[in-house]
């Protein structure tokens, strides 16, 4: 049977200003996306994710970002060599002993937004990141777009690389995906989306918005939780691989 890891970015909500529906969404995915409060996420509203994500034995990881809380980690920055290093061990370390008082451990790091696209091909950053992360605990993986060449920088730095695909977001024809400022970047059709995904576990291809065909590789599907209809997106899509013989597993071992 084909296995594929669904994940999705939790923990978000901060005070008073809810963000998406954490319970829901642990329930239908392999693999949680915790934020370190650096985007999003207040150390209660973490550490409640943490623990709901352990009751149910869902692997998790840091979700680390930009300093960013107003713009919610999608807006790029300049930052220099050691601030950036230095946030990265701090994201991870905090998240780090909340899921220990939770009862869970940090098995791998996906960075977020404007975070993630730019070290996705900005190999000054991408080394950055690379090395606060071997810096706090290299046995951690990292979570990367497929396609993109951080996948080999940082394989070749020694880190376990898992390659993802986004159900939720529209793909450029080279693989990198289409702006949140462009028409079209976000998907809402919940069955669209399914049968997108099916194709792409069963043949590595996804269309992209000029209508070109881009093949990739990945291990992991991605379903963001602040989508607006983000649980029934992800239900749909785990009813449609199970139901294809597909199994959702975490690719982090237990």
């Amino acid at each position: 049977m084909h296995s594929i890891d669904l994940n999705s970015d939790l923990g978000e909500s901060y005070g008073a200003w809810r963000m998406g529906d954490d319970a829901a969404m642990l329930a239908l995915v392999s693999s949680a996306n915790i934020a370190c409060g650096f985007h999003a996420g207040d150390p209660a509203g973490i550490l409640a994710t943490l623990r709901a994500a352990a009751s149910r034995g869902t692997v998790v990881g840091a979700h680390v970002a930009y300093p960013d809380l107003a713009g919610f980690g999608r807006r790029d920055m300049e930052i220099g060599s050691a601030d950036l290093q230095a946030d990265v061990i701090y994201q991870i370390g905090a998240l780090q002993g909340l899921a220990a008082a939770a009862g869970t451990r940090v098995r791998y790091v996906k960075p977020h937004g404007a975070l993630y696209n730019r070290i996705a091909r900005d190999e000054k950053q991408a080394r950055d990141v690379i090395s606060a992360i071997k810096a706090i605990d290299p046995s951690l993986a990292l979570l990367a777009l497929a396609g993109s060449p951080l996948i080999g920088w940082a394989r070749d730095a020694g880190l376990t690389v898992v390659a993802e695909a986004f159900a939720d977001r529209a793909y450029r024809a080279d693989g990198s995906l289409q702006p949140r400022t462009l028409p079209g970047a976000v998907l809402h059709d919940p069955d669209e989306i399914a049968a997108r995904m099916l194709r792409f576990v069963r043949e590595g291809v996804i269309t992209a918005v000029d209508g070109s065909e881009v093949r990739l590789q990945a291990e992991s599907i991605c379903v963001h939780g602040d989508s607006p209809g983000a649980v029934e997106m992800a239900r749909r899509l785990r009813a449609l691989l199970e139901a294809s013989g597909i199994a959702i597993r975490s690719f982090c071992a237990p």
